[in-house]
């Protein structure tokens, strides 16, 4: 048979990799200063450089930045081998790399200017998505055009992964970029509310399932073996684990949302897919280690395998955790708590951080033809990182038994014991704890880059790596004894449709349910829309990311009920475009901050707004002097009330050519309630429509305790 030459492209590669490390460094230096922010509110400089804006700015950097691109970095390494074959395009190989850096520039640029959509994971504004989704599809058809050429017939278990990554992710993406654009960089969400919430949490978790998991199992399955030089330990066991995982994984979001407004018919079914998915989570685990039997002497010795042994220990004490965490008695303790700040970064610093380092390390010499310049370096990398992992994650769990604790306790008269404020001074010691972990970790980042930069520089670029292979037989000889799954690997094209209607069969079952049968989400008649100022200042709470540490969401425990008021009801939000239910309580809950004995006036929230301190003693909330300064948008405002009007909120036809009126004469009240107070400040600056907006809090169910739900 005739043998076809052909090369393989590193120089994409090399890119991805560098664009891997350097977005790495920058997210983690970022995680680090938030990280600080609440020990020291004063490192909070500045509005663009608070802790609601820099929080979001980490988060998108780690996962879209350094995880993105070492998603890309290993797939067009390993696709190009898998396949025998060169990328499909070189042309579309540059436009993702650059396409992909511009996105994340953007992203860097904009969250800190206070441009978002203010969803946890799905921050960027329309028009970044849009540029998300055309980079997507290059990325998808340059993967798939590889494939459809390949030399080798049988697709490996790590396409299988690429290949549902792809197809998933571009849904995710789709549903929960739903948006109504007012404007050229703003937009509300098509959903609301309950809908809002659980699309959210759909894409967020599964945003972690099909970006920061399946990827990564596909890189596990390539490098893993390749770096022990052993086959891995069991294909039946791949199999079980691929179709399981991403069936199972796509039904697991509503755990996030127990003991909200959800329907419970919702929430149990997240719970129920949750546990389920130990087992093959554990299952992928398993066959990653046992890869290694008969090397296990070499872990010692061999730093490469030392980086992967901790990043699949990591994946399966993370997806062990995360099946407990979403049965309701975990929950009740771990929910809004630092708790979960440990889980997430489990799996972010082990299983992503190390994977990641671990190919860095292997791969870089290779495509340079030399090697890695320190071993010694490499190795004091890894205890860096590992012990970074500890010193991070165990005061984080500490940090969340404590809270939920302390949140709970009453004293023998049946009050409770401790206010919020003292839970949040008590942690001070963890959260230190915390960025001391966080450090050793990034210093581990920075030996890496001084390490691969010296092995780069006594090599030189493989840019186009000489392979051949035999061309692909056209007529396909089925073997004796082979197995069934073979069969569909043969298929690329039919592989991925059954993959996307594997994991579109969990979500349409969650979601079209919660949209069209009107008893899921009943309506309260004294909930009403909000008035133009209070949409401003909700817009300015959005703005500065509130959300990210005060939730929205009483649950029926009644530690909370007595410390904020009547538990939360579905109805409540459904002109909440984004909803606002919250993930972390680093601050309290203000889902009535504006009713009952929880009240204050609107001079004490001007005061806390400008420096939170001087009314809450020990407070590590950011001070906002600039709302004092800035002028509400009310430019905006026509444009607002016709998109809400649009996406279903019952403005009157006609109420935006006087709502500036409205929006004026509440301000004014507001303002004269200041003065009264002492405060002299004009009816039109941004304090006023979020101190507004913070008053409305909690009054639509005030006012009619006796409210009747329309079904």
């Amino acid at each position: 048979m005739q043998v076809e030459k052909f090369y393989y492209d590193n120089r994409i590669v090399k890119n991805f990799a560098f664009a891997t490390i350097l977005w790495g460094a920058v997210g983690m230096l970022a995680g680090l200063w938030v990280a600080l922010q609440l020990v020291f509110p004063q490192m909070n400089l500045t509005q663009y450089g608070s802790f609601g804006r820099l929080r979001p700015l980490h988060t998108n950097a780690v996962i879209f930045a350094f995880v993105g691109n070492g998603i890309f970095m290993g797939v067009y390494y390993s696709l190009q081998r898998l396949c025998k074959a060169r990328m499909f395009s070189d042309k579309l190989s540059y436009i993702h790399f650059w396409g992909w850096q511009l996105i994340i520039v953007a992203a860097a640029v904009t969250l800190p200017l206070g441009l978002t959509q203010g969803a946890e994971y799905a921050e960027l504004i329309w028009p970044i998505d849009v540029a998300i989704t055309i980079i997507w599809v290059v990325f998808g058809w340059n993967m798939f055009g590889t494939i459809i050429k390949r030399r080798e017939k049988h697709l490996y278990v790590a396409i299988w992964f690429y290949i549902a990554t792809f197809v998933t992710v571009a849904v995710l993406h789709i549903v929960r970029s739903g948006q109504l654009p007012y404007s050229f960089l703003h937009s509300y969400s098509w959903y609301s509310g309950v809908q809002d919430a659980l699309v959210q949490w759909w894409y967020g978790h599964n945003a972690v399932a099909f970006f920061l998991t399946t990827p990564y199992l596909g890189l596990m399955y390539y490098f893993m073996p390749k770096a022990a030089n052993r086959p891995v330990y069991s294909y039946r066991l791949s199999i079980i684990h691929f179709w399981a995982l991403i069936f199972l994984y796509i039904w697991a979001g509503p755990h996030h949302l127990l003991y909200t407004s959800l329907p419970n018919w919702a929430q149990s079914l997240g719970i129920v897919f949750s546990f389920m998915l130990i087992f093959p989570s554990w299952g992928g685990m398993i066959n990653g280690l046992l890869t290694l039997r008969g090397a296990w002497d070499r872990v010692r010795d061999d730093v490469i395998l030392k980086f992967f042994v901790v990043a699949v220990t990591a994946y399966g004490m993370a997806t062990f955790e995360g099946p407990m965490l979403s049965l309701k008695s975990f929950n009740a303790v771990a929910h809004f708590t630092d708790w979960i700040i440990a889980h997430v970064h489990v799996g972010a610093l082990g299983w992503n951080g190390m994977l990641t380092f671990g190919v860095l390390y292997w791969l870089i010499p290779r495509i340079f033809k030399t090697d890695l310049y320190s071993k010694k370096l490499a190795n004091n990398h890894f205890w860096l990182g590992t012990l970074g992992i500890l010193f991070y994650a165990v005061p984080m769990y500490w940090a969340g038994f404590t809270q939920s604790s302390m949140w709970k306790q009453f004293t023998e008269a049946g009050q409770l014991k401790y206010t919020f404020l003292e839970t949040v001074t008590y942690l001070k010691p963890f959260y230190a704890m915390r960025a001391l972990g966080g450090s050793l970790y990034l210093i581990g980042v920075f030996i890496m880059f001084y390490n691969i930069y010296k092995t780069v520089k006594q090599g030189s670029l493989l840019a186009n790596e000489e392979a051949e292979a035999a061309p692909l037989e056209k007529e396909y000889v089925k073997h004796s004894g082979e197995h069934w799954h073979r069969a569909i690997e043969r298929r690329p094209v039919q592989f991925m449709i059954l993959s996307l209607v594997v994991i579109l069969i969990g979500g349409a079952i969650e979601l079209v349910p919660t949209f069209l049968i009107k008893s899921n989400v009943p309506t309260i008649s004294s909930v009403k829309p909000y008035t133009p100022l209070e949409l401003q200042g909700r817009d300015i709470y959005v703005r500065e990311g509130c959300y990210v540490c005060h939730s929205q969401m009483i649950r029926p425990f009644r530690s909370e009920t007595e410390r904020y008021g009547e538990y939360s009801k579905a109805g409540e939000f459904v002109y909440d475009k984004p909803f606002q239910w919250g993930s972390k309580r680093t601050g309290p809950d203000l889902a009535r901050e504006g009713t009952g004995n929880l009240k204050k006036s609107d001079g004490w929230h001007f005061r806390h707004f400008r420096e939170p301190s001087s009314m809450s003693e020990g407070s590590i909330m950011p001070s906002y002097p600039f709302l004092m300064e800035q002028n509400i948008d009310t430019a905006s405002t026509v444009a607002k009330i016709n998109a809400m009007r649009s996406l279903g909120v019952p403005y009157d036809k006609g109420y935006e050519q006087y709502a500036n009126n409205e929006l004026m004469t509440q301000a004014n009240g507001i303002r004269i309630n200041l003065k009264i107070e002492g405060i002299e400040i004009p009816a039109n600056r941004e304090v006023i429509a979020l101190i507004a907006y913070i008053q409305r809090l909690g009054t639509d169910i005030s006012k009619n305790k006796t409210a009747t739900y329309n079904k």
